[in-house]
């Protein structure tokens, strides 16, 4: 850890100070007189870590720091970065490909695909107002649903109808003024999985529904992930309190307008952002 310090000709003591500092922070400190050989890969993966720490440098550069630990140390490691950047107060730039750990650790996140920039904001924005298609089903687990079909002025207003499907679903007007005033265009409706049969949905008056069969329930404990089939289109429902269903049911489930986004069918473009 103290090697590049080494380098710079800092004294021995002042080395010794400084790992010995860091190794305490990184929880390494009873470890400091092992060989490399005799670490673990996640304790060799905070060595690394430790190794920039020392050089007390103004920015930080963190390319997949936790690729090689278990998915336990990985949430450990995840909490000591979080402090350690409270406590070292400088930027740090972190490279990942984990959804959880941008959304955590991030203050402002970057999505690239392709090497191209898809949109830049809080992980908070990215989350509810996604710049387009891609960005929406990257952040998220499980993803947005999409589903395919056609936006229309119809009986009840504005409505949608599933590629596929005779039945429309009717869309809350306040929509239409940010959508345009086609009579008819293509769209992509997305849709969380929070906002598919939550509580929140099925307290409103008069909720919006779909009606799918269920393929597979995911229990999680505290929460259920529904796998539904509606139409030939697989979506997933977060149910956030036991509904009393069996794979092979037919559900109506109510869906919160709030949480739909639209996407131009062509670009990809969120076409309320």
């Amino acid at each position: 850890m103290g090697f590049a310090l080494k380098l710079r000709g800092y004294p021995k003591f002042e080395i010794q100070k400084r790992v010995h500092e860091t190794a305490v922070m990184i929880g390494l400190d009873k470890l400091l007189y092992r060989l490399p050989k005799e670490l673990s890969g996640g304790q060799r993966q905070r060595v690394a870590v430790g190794r920039a720490i020392v050089r007390n440098s103004s920015v930080y550069l963190f390319d997949e720091p936790l690729s090689n630990l278990d998915a336990k140390l990985r949430v450990q490691m995840r909490i000591e970065i979080h402090e350690l950047h409270k406590r070292l107060g400088a930027t740090m730039i972190y490279v990942t490909h984990d959804q959880v750990e941008a959304m955590t650790l991030g203050h402002r996140i970057v999505v690239m695909k392709d090497g191209e920039i898809q949109q830049v904001d809080t992980p908070m924005n990215l989350y509810t107002k996604p710049a387009n298609r891609f960005v929406a089903s990257f952040l998220g687990t499980p993803p947005m649903n999409f589903m395919e079909g056609t936006l229309y002025i119809g009986d009840k207003g504005l409505e949608f109808k599933m590629d596929g499907s005779d039945t429309p679903l009717p869309i809350h007007q306040s929509f239409r003024d940010l959508l345009g005033r086609e009579t008819e265009k293509e769209v992509t409706l997305g849709i969380r999985p929070e906002g598919i049969g939550s509580l929140k949905a099925r307290s409103q008056p008069n909720p919006l529904t779909i009606k799918g069969r269920i393929e597979v329930i995911e229990m999680l404990g505290a929460e259920s992930l529904v796998h539904l089939n509606v139409g030939g289109v697989r979506l997933i429902a977060r149910f956030d309190e036991p509904w009393d269903v069996c794979e092979g049911d037919w559900l109506e489930v109510p869906i919160l307008t709030e949480k739909m986004s639209f996407f131009d069918k062509n670009s990809g473009t969120n076409l309320l952002h």
